[in-house]
């Protein structure tokens, strides 16, 4: 497969380019960086993987539509209108948009839903903990947002009203409904997730620590090379496992 990889001078760039080159059936076709023509980059590509900053998405569904590329989209900090344009896209090109391309972590998806549907927030308070290096610009980070949601789907709360991002001062007894959201930045922290269910007596504990980038790039490449034998579509790395 040949594929495309934008931000080429990023860490998670380099990290994709790596992943490719150790993929017996992957190549670099092209590469993509800040100030670049994309459209010449995409062409010819049966895919890209994309590990940059939102700004360059709108930009990337429209040429990679145009050209029939395939999308592998590992960006963070998408609003809401750009999510609804991931999605118009995926109607014409097979997609797959994930906040996290770890097998490990996607298995703490897994079990978080899992956990989630059994122990519930009647008996169980429930916190989520992040810590990423000190360059990261979103927060909390694409990871701890998706385990946000599925802790929303499974208990019926909502991210608007019931999840609160840190306490100080007096905020009075901890409703039942109410999610911790505990964002850490520091050093040179690729990614440590946990999601916490406490009760009287005894506390559950789901955690995933990351100690290179190229986790994430490897299952970038997995997952394109997976988009060969997709329809158009909006698909996420519990697809590509096969773990729905």
């Amino acid at each position: 497969m040949n594929i495309t990889v934008t931000g080429r001078n990023g860490r998670m760039g380099q990290s994709v380019l790596a992943a490719i080159e150790a993929e017996a059936k992957a190549a670099a076709h092209s590469t993509h960086d800040v100030g670049e023509d994309l459209t010449s980059a995409l062409s010819g590509a049966d895919a890209a993987i994309d590990f940059t900053l939102p700004a360059l998405t709108d930009e990337l569904l429209e040429k990679a539509v145009a050209s029939g590329t395939a999308l592998v989209i590992g960006t963070t900090g998408h609003s809401d209108e750009q999510k609804a344009a991931i999605l118009e896209a995926s109607k014409s090109i097979p997609i797959v948009h994930a906040s996290n391309f770890s097998t490990g972590v996607n298995v703490l998806f897994h079990l978080t839903r899992k956990a989630a549907a059994i122990l519930g927030n009647e008996t169980f308070d429930i916190e989520v903990t992040e810590m990423h290096h000190r360059h990261k610009v979103d927060a909390p980070s694409g990871t701890a947002r998706t385990l946000l949601e599925i802790l929303n789907e499974e208990t019926e709360t909502s991210y608007e009203n019931d999840v609160v991002h840190g306490r100080a001062g007096e905020p009075g007894p901890r409703p039942s409904r109410e999610i911790g959201m505990h964002t850490l930045r520091g050093g040179d922290v690729v990614g440590d997730h946990t999601v916490m269910f406490a009760a009287d007596g005894e506390r559950f504990e789901l955690t995933h620590k990351a100690s290179s980038r190229m986790t994430f790039a490897s299952g970038a490449v997995r997952a394109a090379l997976w988009l060969s034998d997709q329809k158009p579509g909006l698909y996420d790395m519990q697809d590509v496992l096969g773990l729905k």
